[in-house]
C-alpha cells in the first residue's frame, strides 16, 4: 500500500523518491485520494500521449458531468475563458488554434528576442548585484520572462505588476492547488479581471496596429479563418500564464540544481558550449512540470491497466524524465548528456507552445547568472515550493553572493 497524498509538505519539496517507488511497484497507478490514474514510467508516458483515446478535452466534460447545476452557475466565467485554451482541445479544433496562433511565434521572431532578453537580464543584475542577498525568484527568475511576455502582447510597463497577481491566482487553480483555500474564487475574480484588461488592449491594436503579439492574434488568418475576440482573450491569458511561469520554474529549479552540484556548475563556467546541452538536462532532472492531464475518452488498456471512460489520468513527467529504463544514472545529473529525450516540455501535438522562448530566456538567464555572481550559493531562510499538482516550482529562493557592481565587478571595483 502507497500513501497517496502527493501535496505532503515532504512531497512537495522533494517528490522524486516517492515517484521513483511508485515507477518501479505500481507504474500506472490508481490514486484514490485524487480519483485519478497517475503513470510513471518513461515508455507508457510516452504512449499514452500518443494515444487518442486519452483526450486533453478535459474541460467541458468536467463542467457537464461531474459539476452541480449550482456549481456550474458559480463556475461559468472561469469555464467560459478555459474552454477556448488550445491545451485543453483535441483536434480539429486544438490544430485550428494552435495553426493561428503559431503565426506569431516563429524561430525567427523568437530569435529576434535574443537582444531585449539579454538587456533584461543584465540590467537586472546590475539591480541585484550590490545587494549579495536575495530571492532568486522574485528578483531575477519572475522578472525575466513577465517583462518579456509583456512587452510582447503590448502590455504598459506600469501595468505589469498586475499581471503578476492575477496569474498567481490563476496558478493556483490550473496547476492543482487543491489546498489553497478559496482558490476557485480568486481564480476566477484574477480571469475576469485579466479578460476586462485583455478586451481593452485588443479594442486599442484593433484600432490602432503596433507591432506586438495582440495585434499579430488580431490579424492572424488562415484561409478565411480568423480568432474571435473571445480565441484571442483565452490565448492571450494561456500565453501569459505560461509564457512566465515555464521559465521561472526553468531559471529557479535549474540554478537550484546547479547549487546542489557543484562540479557540474563549475564544469558549464569552464565550457561554455555546454550551455545548451546543460538546459536540457535541467530540464530534465528537475523541470517546471510534474505532470500532464488528460481524460480517458473511450476504454483502453496502458501498462497493465484498464482505463475506464471517463477516468481522469495524469502522465508523471517528471517520474519519467528519471526512468533508469531510459537514461542512464537518471539520479546524476551530466550536462553533458547525449542523447537526452526527455519529456519535460511533453511532446507530439501538445508539445508546450513557448518552449523556444522558455530555452532561449532560461539559457540567457542562468549563463548570465552563474558568471555574474561566482560565489552565488544558498541563502538565509528556507525555500518554499508551490503546493500544486502539475507545476514544478518556488515560490521563494532565498540566494546569497558576494556583492558585485555592474558588469560583475566587486562593490569594492575589483574585478570580480
Amino acid at each position: 500500500m502507497v500513501d497517496d497524498d502527493i501535496l505532503s509538505p515532504e512531497r512537495v519539496a522533494d517528490p522524486y523518491p516517492y515517484f521513483a517507488q511508485l515507477r518501479q511497484e505500481d507504474p500506472v497507478h490508481w490514486n484514490e485520494q485524487y480519483r485519478a490514474w497517475f503513470v510513471h514510467r518513461f515508455a507508457d508516458v510516452w504512449e499514452g500521449l500518443r494515444n487518442p483515446a486519452l483526450s486533453s478535452d478535459r474541460v467541458q466534460p468536467v463542467f457537464e458531468n461531474k459539476l452541480t447545476p449550482e456549481q456550474q452557475e458559480q463556475r461559468r466565467p472561469t469555464f467560459e475563458i478555459l474552454e477556448h485554451w488550445m491545451v485543453f482541445h483535441d483536434p480539429p479544433d486544438h490544430t485550428r488554434l494552435r495553426r493561428l496562433v503559431n503565426q506569431a511565434f516563429t524561430p525567427k521572431q523568437i530569435q529576434a528576442l535574443r537582444p531585449r532578453i539579454e538587456q533584461v537580464v543584465s540590467d537586472l543584475l546590475d539591480d541585484v548585484g550590490p545587494r549579495g542577498e536575495i530571492d532568486l525568484i522574485r528578483d531575477f527568475a519572475y522578472p525575466i520572462p513577465a517583462v518579456i511576455i509583456a512587452e510582447m502582447m503590448g502590455v504598459p510597463a506600469e501595468d505589469r505588476d498586475l499581471f503578476k497577481e492575477w496569474s498567481d491566482a490563476i496558478m493556483i487553480l490550473v496547476f492543482g492547488g487543491a489546498r489553497v483555500e478559496d482558490r476557485r474564487e480568486r481564480a476566477q475574480r484574477s480571469l475576469l479581471e485579466l479578460a476586462e484588461y485583455l478586451h481593452g488592449l485588443i479594442r486599442r491594436f484593433r484600432q490602432d496596429p503596433a507591432d506586438n503579439l495582440i495585434t499579430s492574434l488580431v490579424q492572424a488568418k488562415e484561409q478565411d479563418d480568423t480568432l474571435s475576440e473571445d480565441e484571442i482573450v483565452s490565448t492571450c491569458t494561456l500565453l501569459l500564464f505560461g509564457g512566465h511561469e515555464t521559465t521561472t520554474n526553468l531559471i529557479g529549479n535549474g540554478t537550484r540544481t546547479l547549487l546542489d552540484h557543484p562540479d557540474q556548475l563549475q564544469r558549464l563556467r569552464d565550457d561554455p558550449k555546454l550551455l545548451t546541452s546543460a538546459v536540457e538536462e535541467l530540464l530534465r532532472f528537475d523541470g517546471p512540470s510534474k505532470m500532464q492531464v488528460r481524460l480517458v475518452a473511450e476504454d483502453t488498456e496502458l501498462g497493465d491497466k484498464k482505463l475506464r471512460a471517463g477516468d481522469e489520468l495524469y502522465f508523471v513527467q517528471a517520474a519519467a524524465n528519471r526512468d533508469p529504463e531510459e537514461f542512464a544514472d537518471p539520479d546524476t545529473v551530466d550536462l553533458g548528456r547525449s542523447p537526452n529525450r526527455h519529456i519535460g516540455f511533453g511532446f507530439g501535438l501538445h508539445h508546450c507552445l513557448g518552449a523556444p522562448l522558455a530555452r532561449l530566456e532560461g539559457s540567457i538567464a542562468i549563463d548570465a547568472l552563474v558568471r555574474r555572481l561566482p560565489d552565488l550559493r544558498p541563502g538565509p531562510g528556507p525555500e518554499v515550493w508551490h503546493p500544486t499538482l502539475i507545476s514544478r516550482g518556488m515560490e521563494h529562493f532565498p540566494v546569497s553572493f558576494t556583492p558585485v557592481g555592474s558588469e560583475g565587478r566587486t562593490s569594492g571595483g575589483a574585478a570580480a
